[in-house]
Formats: C-alpha cells, sequence, structure tokens
C-alpha cells in the first residue's frame, strides 16, 4: 500500500481534472457521457470515504436488535426475516431508528444531493 496519494486523493483528482479542464470543451452526447463518468469517480470517492464507517455503524445497530454478531449481509438477512414473521416491527425499539440511520447513511453516499435527504438532515439534531 501507498502512503500518498490515498485512493480518494486520486479518484478526486481525476474527477475534478475531467469536471475543471475537459468537460468545459465538450458538447452533446460527450458531454453528457463525461458527466456520468464524473458522477461516478464522485460516487466512488464517497463510498472510499463514507460507506465503510456507515456499514460499521450499521453492523453494531442490527447486532444489539437482533442480540447476535455476523457479517452485514447475514445481519441483514436476519432482519428481513424477523420482520417478514413478526417477531420484529416499527413498534419494536430501535428498529425504526435503524432503518431511518441506514437510509441516510446510503443516502449520504449514493444521492447526497437529493433534496429530501438535504430537508431531511437538516433536520436533524446537531452533535455536541
Amino acid at each position: 500500500m501507498q502512503d500518498e496519494p490515498t485512493p480518494i486523493e486520486l479518484v478526486t483528482a481525476v474527477a475534478d481534472f475531467l469536471r475543471d479542464d475537459i468537460a468545459p470543451a465538450l458538447k452533446g452526447h460527450s458531454a453528457f457521457k463525461l458527466r456520468v463518468a464524473i458522477n461516478a469517480l464522485d460516487l466512488v470517492a464517497r463510498q472510499l470515504t463514507l460507506a465503510g464507517p456507515g456499514e460499521d455503524a450499521e453492523r453494531a445497530r442490527l447486532s444489539h436488535l437482533l442480540g447476535e454478531e455476523g457479517d452485514l449481509l447475514d445481519l441483514n438477512r436476519k432482519l428481513a426475516e424477523a420482520i417478514g414473521r413478526g417477531t420484529l416491527d416499527l413498534a419494536t425499539p430501535g428498529v425504526a431508528e435503524h432503518l431511518w440511520r441506514t437510509t441516510m447513511d446510503k443516502l449520504a453516499v449514493d444521492q447526497p444531493n437529493y433534496a429530501s435527504y438535504r430537508r431531511e438532515l437538516a433536520r436533524e439534531p446537531k452533535p455536541s
């Protein structure tokens, strides 16, 4: 593993170069395809930055809700099965908060400019 530049710095630098230096010269379908590529690079940068902590928090919440350890995929499957059986629902303490927090964490990576996400993010209490 290299110390510098980090994968996040590399992906961000390429996206910035394409956005600032290449995109202004393109028109039509080529400009559209370039915007798609830039959006993909921006998404990768957010995944590298945010997905790990979000998944760690999700796994911890699931472990607490289900009373067991496991990998994220298995714990999500078990949560879905418990909801399907009716043993857990939105009235179960922690379930609604878990689903909300997981949704917000996923939107932070996938669609951080989504208007509803931004509105709900503004409503959240700020950590002190």
